[in-house]
């Protein structure tokens, strides 16, 4: 944490961001909320039904835009979207108030992404053609990160920024409609288009705002044109690229093979954009979506308080959400979603016997609360008794029985059945979680690490390779990890993978004895054969961590719970001697449970496995 500056000019800053939060006003003293349920999506707001009906059948034709260009496509996930539709600035900034922080005119929308829950926020007021583009643009991300193991960034970023700005009328709806962001193309030299196959904006152009908007506008221009410019087959061209690129081809291999050579294709791209005159596909709303047929109903004051309360925790707003919770249990002590929510508030904070009583209470109270049947098992098993095994298969089947879709629990279940011997089964398990979110390195890593166990070298190192290659930092250091445990012989002879390593650093690897978090500094003691080793941090430290952690990123907290990780620490040396040196970074590995001596017979059929009723991966 940053201490207060005394500095006259930030101080009068600081003072007229506090007077502008104070005049916001607080959900405390609001009406309570109104909810809209189509059959895909679930609106609350503040403002009229008629008003939210509107935006639920909006996002309904937006999923249905998607049914008809990726028929195969999966169109739900493990992270419910909530979606609140508030009446004006002043509404939103009291649901967000973190945007009052951002310089400049408040969005129309804003999307958080999240593993477990995710929120779209938009404003009526500005119900407009093009006005909620940003939040479509993320929901495409997160249809596309369901359903593709990896996409470059300019195909990510073109595919959203060209569904996302799909414009609705009463019975019709417009796809590839001309993003805003093309004006960024007037009168500019293109980025080469091996440049922009190839690198990530926000590294490459690093501070540089124009390029990276203008890589965003190039990279919807080239979605564009590979949708609709002669040749390309009205986009079945574009579809065998990247089915070629899920398969593991080299991207430039791949694109030069659908497309034609790098230098032709950016010519003709080029003449594309100057010609200024973009067509797009007119569809017919989707059959069977009245918004009369959706239900209203009003919420309670405590459910409504609830209901932002829980955004406001995936926002990592834990302070004001307390409050909110505490109230909410005052009005209503048997609300469901208030415990589930004050047991996430303990969980943060380390309190984790606090926690699994809040969880217990809210899955007895709703049989359909998830996340605290999986938290509360997840903690119980911490205990690792025969019968707490016993529980955490139990549980974690529950869970997914509840909600089918959600990954962290099939890995947790491949976890459990590594521990007791059952390779072959926990594979299946791994390939559910990485079928169900195949855009996390660590899902296609635990796969890999199982095959190997299994002998299958060959099959481990071409997902070594595959995440390597594809992903950056911590997740492709894992891959060379993994990489590195696969014998030379089952290794392709034509690749060396290599760790991504700062300059002048130095690497220690071991286990994580303590966290000890101050106010201006984080100290780690990592066990390293027979030494200690004390790290103090220093400016900026990168933690990254497996994807496999079974608390995942919604919830992970550096200063709670590491002790007995596995711990890989980047370092470089301190002027003294005091300690063993100033840590840059820390990646915190998850690695896989030896399996357990007394173990039932080797991979015999399991009851009622999910993970074996759905073989479609």
């Amino acid at each position: 944490m940053n201490s207060p500056s005394t500095h006259p000019g930030k101080s009068a800053a600081l003072l007229a961001i506090l007077a502008l939060l104070s005049s916001a006003p607080s959900f405390a003293d609001q009406k309570p909320l109104t909810e809209v349920r189509s059959p895909n999506f679930r609106v609350l707001t503040d403002g009229s039904d008629r008003q939210a009906r509107r935006i639920a059948r909006e996002f309904e034709e937006m999923r249905g835009v998607f049914a008809v260009a990726f028929p195969k496509m999966r169109l739900s996930t493990g992270a419910p979207l909530l979606i609140f539709a508030m009446q004006d600035e002043r509404s939103m900034i009291s649901l967000a108030p973190a945007i009052w922080h951002d310089k400049g005119p408040k969005p129309a929308g804003l999307f958080q992404h999240g593993w477990e829950k995710q929120f779209a926020i938009v404003r009526l007021d500005q119900d407009i053609p093009g006005a909620y583009q940003v939040v479509y643009h993320e929901y495409v991300h997160s249809l596309l990160h369901t359903n593709f193991r990896w996409l470059p960034t300019w195909l990510d970023e073109g595919l959203a920024e060209f569904y996302g700005n799909t414009r609705f009328e009463s019975k019709k709806s417009y796809v590839g409609a001309p993003s805003r962001r093309v004006n960024f193309l007037k009168g500019r030299t293109l980025i080469p288009l091996e440049t922009l196959l190839t690198v990530s904006p926000y590294s490459y152009f690093r501070g540089k705002q124009d390029q990276i908007d203008e890589f965003y506008a190039e990279s919807w221009a080239l979605v564009h044109f590979l949708m609709f410019s002669p040749g390309m087959e009205q986009g079945n061209k574009l579809a065998q690229f990247y089915n070629q690129l899920q398969r593991g081809e080299k991207q430039l291999k791949a694109f030069q093979e659908s497309f034609g050579g790098l230098k032709e294709v950016e010519n003709r791209l080029q003449t594309y954009i100057q010609a200024f005159a973009f067509s797009s596909w007119m569809m017919d709303s989707p059959g069977g979506i009245e918004e009369k047929d959706f239900s209203v109903r009003k919420l309670s004051k405590a459910e409504s308080d609830a209901e932002i309360a829980g955004y406001r925790l995936w926002e990592h707003d834990a302070a004001e959400a307390t409050g909110l919770v505490e109230d909410v249990l005052k009005a209503d002590p048997n609300l469901a979603l208030a415990h589930e929510e004050k047991g996430f508030i303990f969980f943060h904070r380390g309190k984790d016997e606090d926690a699994l009583q809040e969880f217990f209470r809210a899955y007895d109270l709703d049989k359909q609360r998830y996340l605290s049947q999986y938290f509360k098992t997840m903690i119980v098993a911490k205990k690792d008794t025969p019968a707490h095994r016993n529980d955490l298969q139990a549980g974690l089947m529950e869970t997914v029985k509840i909600n089918p879709q959600f990954a962290p629990a099939f890995v947790q279940l491949a976890m459990l059945e590594l521990y007791q011997g059952h390779d072959i089964r926990a594979l299946s398990m791994a390939r559910k979680a990485e079928q169900l979110e195949p855009s996390r390195a660590g899902y296609h890593l635990l796969c890999g690490e199982i095959l190997l166990r299994l002998n299958k070298g060959k099959e481990a190192a071409e997902l070594a390779k595959f995440v390597a290659e594809r992903w950056t930092g911590p997740d492709h250091n894992e891959a060379v990890a993994l990489w590195n445990e696969v014998p030379p012989a089952d290794r392709p002879a034509d690749t060396t993978l290599t760790e991504e390593v700062g300059e002048q650093s130095q690497t220690a690897e071991g286990t994580l004895v303590s966290v000890k978090c101050e106010e201006k500094m984080r100290i780690v003691t990592l066990q390293r054969g027979d030494e200690r080793l004390e790290f103090h941090s220093k400016g900026r430290q990168l933690i990254g961590y497996s994807d496999t952690l079974w608390y995942g990123t919604d919830h992970f907290n550096f200063c709670q719970r590491m002790e007995g990780m596995h711990a890989v620490v980047r370092y470089r040396p301190p002027v003294g001697n005091e300690y063993a040196g100033d840590w840059m970074s820390i990646e915190l590995r998850d690695e896989l449970p030896a399996a357990h001596s007394e173990k039932l017979p080797k991979d015999s059929p399991a009851k009622d496995s999910p993970a074996q009723k759905d073989q479609s991966h």
